[in-house]
This record gives structure tokens, C-alpha cells and sequence, in this order.
């Protein structure tokens, strides 16, 4: 009698941790995205409403946070290839790699884990899918630059979802070549897709024709039809559901969120956290229908920028942020158009500037504030000495850099970079074993954590 009260209550106890497994898991990755970009989106949707305060966003209300370490194997600060290792495959590595380890080892990801566990598996991303943290779970390459052999391994690999704006890689007729003969249906935009879905085994999800490959529209220059993170976070969770009983595996990154960081450009920033969250809105939604059996993790590779909320007199102005009205690598595009106009004057430039940043008609400007607007205008229109702005993603016209360096300045914004830092990054959880994801880790953790929280062998 004993035997058989034993024997059932070992088999009450495996029916229930397996009750516990996710069998869903969404693992969000919102590239550069430190506590400060998450805390002054929430700061600034408040004062947008004339209040202080945080209006709060979906992810950081899950009810479990945590922050990881980020530094590599070969510096404390990380590039995204080796964060984008380390978040994949739970092992560190140097500055460049991508799906290896520091003797140049293939390591191999959660999603993989997730596969050979039975779940379908996708990866998305806003920007090329061949960059470095889409490539960390699929590719195995000693440089984060050879995109032609990380767009080979996406097909070897051979996972059941692929989005984002396309491929780095220039040869990419090679390249969509190799990806429909692994038996994949290529579908440019949703409409595309809906039309093509039913009949595909493999779907690899991109931007249409007549856009650049390597991005996703900033979500502040966004127009009507062009593809969002958070459409292909639909699409995503739509085919892998279809005739599905198993789960699946979701990877999706906010890669544009480091883009602007890297620009150092406020009011884009906070748009593209916006835009992260509404992905994870779509997720949020799943979850609901599925609380028991579905995870949602969102963390970020690293910090980029050094933002420091508040650089004088106790003060922040976050709402200026919201007269913005295109990011700077598109303010950057018009001047140029009219740098074409011979005669354009100081009162054209501030006339652009006024419309697209609210300069002087809703935001007053100090005299040093014109006085560096002007001169950039003066150095680069009349004198013709043009020296672009650089940064890891853009070159930027001198006036372009100017405006955004004082729309910093008058939301009280601070940045001790253009390129990343050290900080600690957030970790936000909720769903099945989300209790996994509290308190202090590194980001070689999480990858290790989700394998436990989903029951896939490490």
C-alpha cells in the first residue's frame, strides 16, 4: 500500500511540474534598451499627459523583474554580437563572435534547445535578420560582419519562422536562392503573407520591395503600409500556432531602440521603446488566453548611450520630446534636399526646424542653443565645410546632430556615449516559472533559465 501511495504521488508530482513547463515561450529582446530608456518613456507618456509620474508600459508591470549582467568575455563592455551569444546559447565570448565561443567553438541556442525539444521555433527582429542578435541564435561565425555566411546558417539551421527587413548582405539573390530551396515560402509584407501562409511548411517574413534591407522604419517616421515589429510579432504567433500542439519557441528584437541610442537622438528612442512594447501588447494578448501554459521574458543586450535622466537643476522636460516629429537620420535626409537649394538661407533652415523639431514655435531655445544651430548652418551652408556626424548606424548632416543635440538639452536629457556602456540591463518575466527571472543574473542566465521554465534539455 505504501508502494503505491508513493508511486502515485511521484506521478501527481510529474503531471504537475509538467503542468508548470512553458510551452509557449516569447523571449523579447529590445536591443540597447537600459532601465533609463524604459523609465523615461514611462516619464514622458506621463507628461505628455500633463502629469507627473509614469504612465506605465506593458512589459515593466509584469510582475516579476530582475537585471542581468552584460559584460563579455573579452571586455566589460559588450559589443551586441557577444551579448547576442551570450542571451542565446547561456556562454560568453569575444567582442565580434557570433554563436561561438571564445576558441571560435560552435554553442548552440535556446531556440535550438526549443527545436530538437519538438517546438516550433521563430526569429524576428526590426532590423536585417542576418545582424548580430537575430544571427546569435542560428549562426555559428568567428565575425558578426560576414553576413553572407550568417545568412547560409539561417537555412542550415532551419527553424519554422524568419522575419524582419531582409539581409545585410549585398549577394542576396544567393541568399534567397539557398533559403527557398530549405524549403522556405518568402513573403514580402502581410498581405503577402496571408496569402502565402497556408501553404507554407517554413516562412521567412520580410519588408516589401522598394524599402533599404537593413531596417525597419523608425516608428516615429512610420507611414501607412510599412511592416511593424509588432505585425510581425502577429504573424509569428500565427504560423506557429497553425496545427501545432507541441508550443513554440518566439525570439523577437527592438533592434532600432540601439540605432537611436547610438544617435543619441531622445524623441526616437522613446518611440521605439513604444513601438517594442506594442509587440509585447501582442504576446500579453496570447498570454492571456494561455497564462498557465505561456512565458513572456524581455530583457536587452546592453545599454547604449549612457542616458542619464536629468543634467541640471533638478528638472526634466520630457513632454518636449513629443514635437519631434521625425527622427534625425530623416531631419538629416531634408537638409540635405535643401543644401540642393543654392540660395537656401538661415530663415529656411529654421523654418525646417520649427516644423519638424518645434523649435521657436513650441519650444524656446537659449541664445547658445541658436548660436550652435547657426553656426553649424553657417560652417556647412556657407562656408560648404560639411562635416557629417557619425555613428555606428548613421552619418548625420552637421545641423541635423546640432537639433538633436538640443532637443536633449531642453528635455534635460544627458548621454555619456554614442556607442555602449556597462550597465546593468533589465529583466521583466511573467507566465509559467516567470519566478525564475527575480533578482540579480547574468545575461549567460537567462538563455538557461528559459531551457528550465520550458523543460528543454541543456
Amino acid at each position: 500500500m505504501k508502494r503505491l501511495t508513493s508511486f502515485l504521488i511521484l506521478v501527481l508530482f510529474v503531471i504537475a511540474v509538467q503542468a508548470q513547463r512553458a510551452k509557449y515561450v516569447f523571449y523579447f529582446i529590445g536591443d540597447g534598451m537600459g532601465l533609463n530608456q524604459v523609465n523615461a518613456t514611462e516619464m514622458y507618456l506621463a507628461e505628455q499627459e500633463g502629469r507627473i509620474g509614469i504612465k506605465p508600459l506593458q512589459f515593466p508591470s509584469f510582475p516579476v523583474a530582475g537585471m542581468a549582467t552584460t559584460f563579455s568575455k573579452s571586455n566589460s563592455i559588450t559589443d551586441s554580437s557577444a551579448a547576442g551569444t551570450a542571451l542565446a546559447t547561456g556562454t560568453k565570448t569575444y567582442n565580434g563572435a557570433l554563436g561561438v565561443d571564445a576558441d571560435k567553438n560552435a554553442v548552440y541556442s535556446v531556440a535550438v534547445k526549443a527545436q530538437q525539444a519538438g517546438k516550433k521555433v521563430g526569429i524576428a527582429t526590426s532590423v536585417g535578420i542576418d545582424h548580430a542578435t537575430p544571427g546569435a541564435f542560428y549562426a555559428h561565425q568567428p565575425d558578426r560582419n560576414m553576413y553572407y555566411e550568417i545568412s547560409l546558417d539561417l537555412a542550415k539551421t532551419g527553424f519554422d519562422f524568419y522575419a524582419g527587413s531582409g539581409f545585410n548582405c549585398r549577394d542576396t539573390q544567393k541568399i534567397f536562392a539557398a533559403i527557398e530551396q530549405a524549403g522556405y515560402t518568402i513573403a514580402r509584407g502581410t498581405d503577402e503573407y496571408k496569402e502565402k501562409c497556408d501553404d507554407a511548411q517554413k516562412m521567412l517574413l520580410i519588408q516589401e520591395e522598394g524599402y533599404l534591407p537593413f531596417s525597419l522604419p523608425y516608428a516615429i517616421d512610420r507611414k501607412e503600409g510599412d511592416l511593424t515589429l509588432a505585425q510581425i510579432t502577429e504573424s509569428a504567433i500565427d504560423f506557429l500556432t497553425e496545427d501545432n500542439r507541441k508550443g513554440f519557441f518566439l525570439m523577437v528584437e527592438g533592434g532600432k531602440i540601439d540605432w537611436a541610442c547610438h544617435d543619441n537622438d531622445p524623441a526616437t528612442v522613446v518611440n521605439e521603446v513604444i513601438d517594442f512594447d506594442n509587440a509585447i501588447k501582442v504576446a500579453y494578448e496570447f498570454y492571456q488566453k494561455h497564462p498557465k501554459e505561456t512565458l513572456i521574458v524581455v530583457t536587452a543586450d546592453h545599454e547604449t548611450g549612457g542616458l542619464g535622466l536629468g543634467n541640471s537643476d533638478y528638472t526634466l522636460n520630457l513632454k518636449a520630446l513629443g514635437n519631434q516629429q521625425q527622427s534625425s537620420e530623416t531631419l538629416s535626409r531634408d537638409i540635405t534636399t535643401l543644401r540642393k537649394n543654392e540660395n537656401a538661407t538661415w530663415e529656411n533652415m529654421k523654418d525646417l526646424l520649427s516644423e519638424r523639431m518645434g523649435f521657436w514655435d513650441e519650444l524656446s531655445l537659449t541664445w547658445e542653443q541658436e548660436r550652435l544651430l547657426h553656426n553649424e548652418f553657417d560652417q556647412s551652408f556657407v562656408q560648404h565645410k560639411v562635416v557629417f556626424a557619425e555613428s555606428l548606424y548613421s552619418k548625420t548632416e552637421p545641423v541635423a546632430a546640432a537639433a538633436r543635440k538640443v532637443m536633449s538639452q531642453i528635455a534635460k536629457l544627458g548621454w555619456t556615449s554614442g556607442s555602449h556602456t556597462a550597465e546593468y540591463v533589465p529583466v521583466f518575466a511573467i507566465g509559467a516559472n516567470a519566478k525564475l527571472f527575480s533578482g540579480k543574473m547574468d545575461n549567460t542566465d537567462i538563455p538557461k533559465r528559459i531551457a528550465k521554465a520550458a523543460g528543454y534539455k541543456w
